[in-house]
């Protein structure tokens, strides 16, 4: 487990120490398997422009990733720092920027605190960036993203992007809210915080 903390923004009072918690394989990326070369990193369409909506509305930007690659010894973690540089390198080119990125690198069965949707990743994250986590928010593509939520006591929605369409199509639902994508997920999430600031 380890984080990166590419930049730090100043809170609207409403939402201080609220936070957006973002998978990244098919939320922030494309979805393309194990990602390990930076050449195969591709931004979801308006990726930049939602993280930098988000931003705007005084909310943290964090990622959690699971990267069982590294427990499958499928790639190593300075093939994830490659691919992690130039995702940042895309979003900044757009202006946008993250407050921290968490990874857990164990396979599934290793028994781990920090794979999703154990809590680990985003306790962390909470205890390093001050972070309210029943005031926040989960964004993901899988059903371990929204157990996450639910975990933790945040909000959850499935973005049809990834493997989102397909774990909406399993039923049973355990998250919040589903959008299209992760620009949908911003109005969501402006609806909800907006409702809260009108209901004060």
């Amino acid at each position: 487990m380890n984080q990166t903390h590419p930049g730090q923004r100043k809170s609207w009072s409403w939402s201080k120490n609220r936070a957006v918690f973002l998978d990244r394989d098919g939320v922030i990326i494309k979805e393309k398997g194990f990602v390990f070369e930076p050449d195969d990193v591709v931004l979801v369409d308006a990726a930049a422009e939602a993280i930098i909506r988000m931003s705007s509305m005084g909310l943290k930007i964090v990622v959690l990733t699971n990267q069982s690659g590294i427990g499958r010894g499928l790639f190593n973690e300075e093939s994830y720092k490659k691919v992690l540089r130039r995702m940042v390198q895309l979003l900044e080119k757009s202006g946008a920027r993250l407050d921290g990125v968490y990874h857990c690198p164990h396979a599934p069965w290793e028994g781990c605190d920090c794979r999703k949707p154990k809590p680990g990743l985003a306790l962390k994250a909470a205890k390093d960036l001050g972070i309210s986590l029943s005031r926040s928010f989960v964004v993901g593509d899988k059903r371990s993203d929204m157990e996450l939520a639910r975990a933790i006591g945040s909000k959850g929605i499935l973005v049809r992007t990834g493997y989102g369409l397909r774990t909406e199509m399993e039923g049973n639902p355990v998250w919040d809210a589903v959008a299209n994508s992760i620009v949908g997920a911003v109005e969501v999430i402006q609806k909800w915080v907006e409702g809260e600031k009108d209901g004060a």
